[in-house]
């Protein structure tokens, strides 16, 4: 029987629309019209696929997509999560023979225990191996206190990091700190890991005024408008951001437009209307034209990670900022974003500096010619590195090498 080239194990894919999601689909779709025959193995549609019911097999643009039921519990809590990972995981290795019907699998970090059904197929059918990290696990749990370091959960996704990258032909990481930290710490030779960043959809450039005829017109009254889009979890500094938006509550001029999920996001909308901070507006996540809309308002936008993270995960939605040419607010250690920043595309502060970020806010909102500058720099930046066409061809070439 002869295998097909390339398939994707992965938690979510089309038709769900968080990066998870949509960059498996993305790199799925270049690959096919590279010439690849690709399929997808990844679990059913539950949160983030607005209700609709998709079938359990289907073919998509010549991708054959077959999507696996499990138990969903409740994402923002660990236990819920933990159901969930486990699950999932259980699920797909009972599809493990299929495996062997392809030359090589695609598998990703999140759920950290999923690529330990890839690790198999690699042993046992010799099917090559290429592992995406996301992020890199028990890492961030422990580092975040929400496992403790030695436990059996953080033994378990170690023994699945040496199963992994042991037989891993392939790793992907995301920034040039990531790749340094897996080939200091996990057992795979440097030269196996390429670093990839993520990417967003390529979007014409903005001409005309912004923020006219604009969904969020009327909400924001043409102020000065910072935002934070996608992610609100364990890895992601929101205190910060909060401290900040405390110490620019009575400034007329500036607003805080906040959108997206994780489990931080209930605690910020509370604070925020328990301490009346009247200036900031918090909604679920965006998609589609209300998102563009929101990024055609922004003139700042925040990336963050806590302490400890960098090199560890990446804020996919800095991508999606740059493409719109939105000057970026990072709160995070030197990484490579940072060295973004630092060329021109907006400025950084260091977690727990909430001043530093308020005052950064000012700078940005008082000088308009710097702003614009940061705007150019970003999108430049945006169309030399993190295109779809750029990034997922960087796929292409790694498959092509080892098929």
């Amino acid at each position: 029987m002869k295998k097909k080239d390339v398939l994707f194990l992965c938690q979510f894919f089309y038709p769900e629309y968080v990066s998870s999601a949509t960059l498996p689909y993305d790199t799925a779709v270049a690959l096919k019209n590279a010439g690849f025959s690709v399929d997808a193995l990844c679990g059913y549609p539950h949160e983030y696929a607005d209700g609709k019911e998709v079938p359990v097999k289907e073919d998509v643009n010549g991708i054959g997509i077959h999507r696996v039921k499990y138990i969903q519990m409740d994402r923002k809590k660990f236990i819920g999560r933990l159901v969930n990972y486990f699950s999932l995981t259980f699920m797909m290795a009972m599809h493990l023979f299929k495996l062997a019907k392809y030359k090589s699998v695609i598998v990703y970090s999140n759920p950290p225990l999923l690529p330990w059904v890839a690790a198999w197929a690699k042993k046992l059918f010799g099917t090559r191996l290429i592992f995406v990290a996301y992020d890199l696990y028990p890492e961030i749990a422990v580092r975040m206190g929400a496992l403790r370091d030695g436990n059996i959960i953080c033994r378990l996704m170690s023994h699945i990091n040496q199963a992994v990258y042991k037989h891993a032909d392939q790793v992907i990481a995301l920034s040039s700190e990531m790749k340094a930290y897996i080939a200091e710490n996990r057992p795979i030779k440097e030269d196996c890991i390429t670093v990839i960043p993520n990417w967003y959809e390529q979007q014409p450039e903005e001409t005309g005024d912004r923020k006219k005829d604009n969904t969020f017109s009327e909400l924001i009254q043409n102020r000065f408008t910072v935002s934070y889009f996608g992610n609100m979890g364990t890895a992601q500094d929101m205190e910060t951001i909060l401290g900040a938006m405390r110490l620019l509550k009575d400034d007329e001029g500036i607003c805080f437009l906040l959108a997206g999920h994780g489990n931080k996001l209930d605690q910020l909308r509370e604070t925020v209307e328990k301490e009346g901070i009247g200036n900031v507006y918090v909604q679920s996540f965006l998609r589609g034209k209300a998102f563009q809309d929101a990024l055609r308002i922004s003139d700042a936008a925040l990336v963050s990670l806590e302490k400890g993270l960098v090199g560890l995960c990446v804020p996919s939605k800095t991508y999606s900022y740059m493409g719109q040419g939105i000057p970026l607010l990072a709160i995070m250690e030197p990484c490579d974003i940072v060295s973004d920043i630092e060329s021109g595309a907006g400025m950084w502060v260091r977690n727990g500096e909430a001043d530093a970020l308020a005052d950064a806010i000012r700078k940005m909102h008082d000088d308009a010619e710097s702003g614009n500058a940061m705007r150019n720099k970003c999108r430049t930046l945006f169309e030399e590195k993190y295109t779809t066409d750029i990034c997922t061809k960087q796929y292409v070439n790694t498959i092509q090498k080892l098929l």
